[in-house]
């Protein structure tokens, strides 16, 4: 994929989307440029050398796109077509994206511009420690500065390194865990990160659907009991946004990876289907399943609910027409052109945008931020506290009552909240109350037009509030 196809067009897009949304706001020009304008960039280049001996050069960004609240926070991307403006693009969709979920922090998104299947491990290791070092040596990461997050290309074994790496840099530093988010648990990470954006994918999808008027406007009945899903991606956001639908009530009747694609009119179990292409290495010829040769075709399938959770500009002009879903989820990051969703706004589908759906991964990332800076898991200290008020209210019933609870049932009633409890309650209250936000802006100035519009515009009120309250504009 080029970076004419990533990079350039998903930094316009963002600005088109900025741009149609702030028609519609009462700010001053100058504070809107403000908002939209990336604070920092900063590229850099550094010598790697390879097992054979030579060397090359390798190419990596850190941008910081707002200030207005601090730190600033993103994800890093390891990606061979990745570009400055496309990392640009992500910066400034993280400062809307948080903004919409109320997660006090800027928006940043970093890049390293390799193809990480073409390294060893031990080679990843030493590219995400000099990265590290670049990072700190410019006063781009620290836990009140700009804090990290995996993004494509990256997981919890690279956030385990640049923690490391930070520490050894900052020695004694009290607060220094929390420099990085999205880290394996016993390095401070926090449970439910790893299936926190496709958990809120599907508390997003979920809630949209509990409106009933929205739905009837769509011709689909109120609730996800039964609806057809389609999901393209396995990874980590589209693997658990398909189980967590799959275990909802929904449908997933079919399934893309870059391999190919299959479907199953009566309902596949994602579980399965991962363990299928674990031991064979493709989804294709999963039994009972149709096989689709091309990925792409399945974002053409009969269904209602698509959700894109593998690359950006897969629903363009040139498919827009032929895409059935009558809800679009948007896991991936710009999986949208703007001529695509003229299209979807035109034909009545409801696109529910990448800004809010896929907010789940940075809000339990905040999570983990508190828990690193509070020293303490959620849960350790109320947790038994309240499974003996339960346990007492449950006593009480039963004298009141006289009759006697099985087992199952005290354990269902005497259960003190988790840490991961605790988190996904977070994360559901969360993506809830954004979602009504949006929708209620919507409501209140249709001439916005879709989901997105109203997305951008509430993040612009609230950045354009937080630099009044600052006393930069007046």
């Amino acid at each position: 994929m080029s970076s004419s196809q990533t990079g350039d067009g998903m930094f316009d897009f963002v600005n088109q989307y900025f741009d149609h949304a702030a028609r519609w706001s009462d700010h001053p020009q100058g504070l809107l440029e403000q908002i939209k304008a990336c604070n920092s960039v900063y590229r850099f280049s550094f010598p790697f050398r390879n097992d054979d001996g030579t060397i090359e050069v390798i190419r990596a960004w850190r941008v910081e796109h707002s200030h207005h609240k601090l730190p600033t926070k993103g994800g890093i991307r390891y990606a061979s077509h990745v570009d400055e403006e496309e990392v640009k693009a992500l910066a400034a969709l993280m400062t809307y994206k948080c903004a919409i979920v109320d997660v006090p922090y800027g928006g940043a998104k970093g890049a390293v511009q390799i193809d990480p299947k073409q390294y060893s491990v031990e080679q990843l290791e030493r590219i995400t420690r000099r990265y590290t070092h670049e990072l700190v040596k410019k006063n781009f990461i620290g836990p009140g500065i700009d804090v990290p997050a995996p993004d494509y290309g990256t997981g919890e074994r690279e956030m385990a390194w640049i923690v490391d790496t930070y520490m050894a840099l900052h020695p004694g530093s009290l607060d220094g865990v929390g420099c990085v988010t999205g880290k394996p648990v016993t390095q401070g990470g926090v449970r439910g990160r790893r299936e926190a954006t496709g958990r809120g994918l599907y508390f997003a999808v979920r809630e949209a659907a509990s409106f009933a008027d929205d739905m009837k406007a769509l011709g689909l009945p109120p609730g996800l009991e039964g609806k057809r899903v389609v999901v393209q991606g396995l990874g980590n956001v589209g693997y658990h946004v398909a189980k967590f639908c799959h275990e909802g009530g929904a449908r997933v009747i079919g399934l893309a990876e870059y391999e190919g694609a299959i479907m199953n009119t009566a309902g596949l179990d994602p579980d399965a289907v991962v363990a299928h292409r674990k031991a064979t290495g493709s989804l294709l010829g999963f039994p009972g399943a149709t096989d689709i040769p091309h990925s792409a075709d399945a974002l053409e399938l009969d269904c209602d609910i698509l959700i894109p959770a593998a690359l950006e500009n897969v629903l363009t002009g040139g498919n827009a027409a032929r895409v059935k879903a009558r809800i679009i989820v948007e896991g991936a990051n710009g999986p949208t052109t703007p001529e695509a969703e003229a299209v979807f706004r035109d034909r009545g589908i409801m696109v529910i945008p990448d800004l809010y759906a896929n907010a789940g991964g940075v809000t339990v990332s905040y999570f983990e931020w508190l828990k690193n800076l509070s020293h303490v898991r959620f849960g350790r200290m109320n947790k038994r506290l309240e499974e003996r008020d339960e346990a007492s209210f449950v006593q009480a019933l039963e004298s009141l009552t006289g009759k006697k609870l099985s087992d199952e049932q005290k354990r269902t009633l005497v259960h003190g909240a988790s840490e991961e409890d605790i988190v996904n309650s977070g994360l559901e209250e969360t993506m809830i109350v954004a979602y009504h936000a949006i929708r209620d802006a919507l409501k209140r100035n249709p001439k916005l037009g879709d989901l997105r519009a109203a997305a951008f515009l509430t993040a612009i009120d609230k950045i354009a509030m937080a630099y009044k309250e600052l006393g930069v504009f007046p």
